[in-house]
């Protein structure tokens, strides 16, 4: 696979170290013990790594960004074709990456969406909301970090970490939904629905989730393949939040899995996608974006 470079030419993020190496948390191997591992650099502080376990077996996809105090790097909430208006619509994460304004460094499924194309959760996109739930979200804008909690709607905005005004938005706040919270504050969130949906939270399926580490400003977007033994298994919900807990992460949320798990890296999945026609065709994703622009100042 050819390996991201020259996103970046000729700009020089006055806060973008001149070298920045991420070591994996020793954590991580010491819960999963792999078989074998590769990884190679997406961008200065971004790391891609493939780690197989007997164990599962699983195989498991992490990119993990440096992005606290960065002006190189930032989120984007990619939407199906046909949702621009209001309506409903699917399309593959390699697609809408593909049509993304911005180069992607990554990018990976995010929301559970209705039959008919719409979000389950809430959203906003470009800074503008574009759907609203009380669920558990991932929320970013510029200037601030990464926020992983419950939106909540109150009159005429939907709180994040923030508040976002329904009507005229605020211009930088990219926001995606999950089910559900798997991490919060450093610690796991209740039975992660074992007790009220055993056979998507008990059962061993394909999972995307994204979680983040406070203490090291580090954002973590994390795929396990499934449904394809000997190849991997997948996890159970609390399988995955012992993943997290391993990598140290503080916050984290699942997102939508089983055949809808895709990782996108140079414009394909880099995952092995658990269904028989391939990729399969969602709302929306969440994407890791170069924003030189950012860094240029006024």
């Amino acid at each position: 696979m050819a390996v991201l470079t020259g996103l970046l030419a000729g700009c020089d993020p006055p806060d973008r170290p001149a070298t920045l190496t991420l070591e994996s948390p020793e954590g991580l191997f010491a819960w999963l013990q792999p078989d074998s591992a590769r990884s190679f650099d997406l961008h200065p502080g971004v790391v891609y790594r493939y780690l197989w376990s007997p164990t599962g077996p699983w195989a498991v996809h992490t990119v993990q960004a440096s992005v606290s105090g960065r002006c190189d790097l930032s989120f984007e909430v990619l939407r199906a074709e046909g949702r621009e208006d209001g309506g409903g619509g699917r399309q593959t994460v390699s697609a809408m990456a593909a049509g993304s304004e911005h180069p992607v460094l990554a990018a990976i499924n995010a929301d559970f969406f209705t039959p008919d194309g719409h979000a389950v959760g809430a959203e906003v996109v470009d800074g503008r909301v574009t759907a609203v739930a009380d669920r558990p979200t991932f929320a970013w804008k510029p200037e601030e970090e990464p926020w992983l909690g419950m939106a909540r709607q109150i009159e005429g905005a939907l709180r994040l970490g923030w508040v976002v005004p329904l009507q005229s938005g605020d211009g930088g706040t990219e926001a995606v939904g999950g089910f559900p919270d798997l991490i919060d504050r450093g610690r796991r969130v209740g039975d992660l629905e074992v007790g009220a949906r055993p056979s998507f939270a008990a059962g061993r399926h394909p999972r995307s989730a994204v979680g983040y580490d406070s203490s090291s400003g580090e954002i973590w977007f994390v795929l396990v393949d499934g449904r394809q033994p000997p190849h991997s298994a997948g996890m159970t919900l609390p399988e995955l939040a012992e993943l997290f807990e391993a990598i140290g992460t503080d916050e984290a949320l699942n997102l939508d899995g089983g055949g809808s798990s895709a990782l996108v890296l140079d414009g394909a999945p880099i995952n092995r996608p658990s269904d028989a026609t391939g990729e399969r065709a969602v709302v929306n994703a969440l994407a890791l974006i170069t924003s030189p622009e950012r860094c240029r100042g006024p």
